[in-house]
């Protein structure tokens, strides 16, 4: 056989696995939690082998004439429960938490301005939420650490401004959050619940320092590169010329612990942190607006919403390649949920004006987008609950 020949066998023996690869339909079904912001709804998502549905949803509001903003979800380690954040309050937020399988209210309990991003700690006997403080005074906000069975806050820990991207390392014992206005990641040791050391993120600047970062008044976020005029947009204008600020907007340690992702907003790129010696390894090129961030359960691939792009990425985590990039049905991509199982991305999309949300559905082996379904407008937050057998 010539070496053209060779080629060609190799080429068409590629495109019948890959076609294989898209014909193949979920063998289980798998259900994520989504939350509404604009209708105050979290709604169940089911995808299966006959595509995604909205199972049923759950009104989390107190009064048709007020929208609550749920922001935030997160499930514990059991799946037993849920934990929803109202971002909306007067004057203040809550955390609320829910039975999984009938949506009944177990508890509640106020936070801080716009509690946002949620996680439950890996043993479920705490919660760890950020203040965003999204409309209130530029200023220092702080983390929440609630008590998951008690539904009691314990510790209000503060870090900077505009905390966002809640996420625990693996085993439970660091907590990273992302400052937007301070162009700062908080590490909280989770033994001590106070800030352990902080990392400055501005490129040509990065440094890692220890202890908690120096608290800025609001004369000297009015001059912050540009980051303070896009508050309510979360990260939706691009950076005007000579701008090279990060704003990040999401924090996410990778599965065995060695490193941190810091998704840069402004700037469109990731940054990698090694843990060990607080120090940079490397910037990677991401997409227009990279928002928040997510791992596979193997640790072998990072996957990133470009808010800017209306799509997403997969980068190999290794070598820090971009595998592809998705175009998500709708505009302003926000948060993903990844299965227990690896195979696929649930990406929630806010959409504009008054188009509804969506969740795509992108399947990680194929790296195509192969469901969608409305939901609520601005669906937000999102997490993963469980795969089980197919409903019939």
């Amino acid at each position: 056989m010539s070496a053209r020949s060779m080629r060609a066998a190799v080429v068409l023996s590629m495109l019948c696995v890959s076609a294989t690869l898209r014909a193949q339909p979920p063998a289980r079904d798998y259900l994520v939690l989504v939350a509404s912001e604009s209708v105050d709804r979290v709604a169940l998502v089911r995808f299966g082998p006959t595509g995604a549905r909205v199972e049923r949803e759950k009104y989390v509001g107190w009064s048709k004439m007020e929208v609550a903003g749920p922001h935030g979800v997160a499930i514990t380690p059991s799946a037993k429960e849920y934990f929803v954040t109202i971002a909306h309050g007067t004057p203040f937020g809550k955390l609320v938490k829910y039975d999984a399988a009938t949506d009944t209210q177990l508890g509640s309990v106020m936070l801080g301005n716009f509690p946002a991003t949620a996680q439950v700690s890996p043993d479920g006997a705490l919660v760890f939420v950020v203040n965003f403080n999204l409309h209130g005074d530029m200023e220092p906000s702080d983390v929440s650490v609630v008590a998951a069975k008690e539904m009691v806050e314990i510790a209000r820990i503060r870090t900077c401004t505009m905390p966002h991207g809640s996420r625990l390392s693996s085993d439970g014992t660091k907590h990273y959050s992302a400052c937007m206005m301070d162009e700062t990641l908080a590490e909280i040791d989770a033994s001590t619940l106070s800030v352990s050391r902080h990392f400055f993120l501005t490129k040509g600047k990065e440094m890692g320092m220890t202890g908690a970062p120096p608290e800025r008044g609001a004369s000297e976020h009015a001059g912050h590169g540009g980051a303070a005029t896009d508050m309510s947009g979360h990260g939706m204008e691009p950076p005007k010329p000579g701008d090279i600020s990060c704003s990040p907007t999401w924090a996410q340690p990778s599965r065995d612990g060695t490193r941190v992702w810091v998704a840069c907003n402004k700037s469109s790129d990731l940054v990698e942190i090694d843990t060990k010696s607080w120090t940079l390894v490397r910037r990677i090129a991401a997409g227009p607006g990279v928002y928040n961030l997510a791992t596979t359960n193997n640790g072998a691939r990072i996957i990133a919403t470009n808010k800017r792009d209306a799509s997403v990425s997969v980068f190999d985590a290794v070598s820090g390649k971009e595998l592809a990039r998705i175009p998500t049905t709708r505009k302003v991509v926000h948060g993903i949920a990844v299965s227990d199982d690896d195979r696929y991305a649930f990406i929630s999309v806010e959409g504009v004006g008054s188009e509804p949300g969506t969740v795509d559905v992108i399947d990680l082996a194929t790296l195509q987008k192969v469901a969608s379904v409305d939901v609520g407008q601005q669906a937000g937050g999102i997490d993963f609950l469980r795969s089980e057998p197919v409903k019939r």
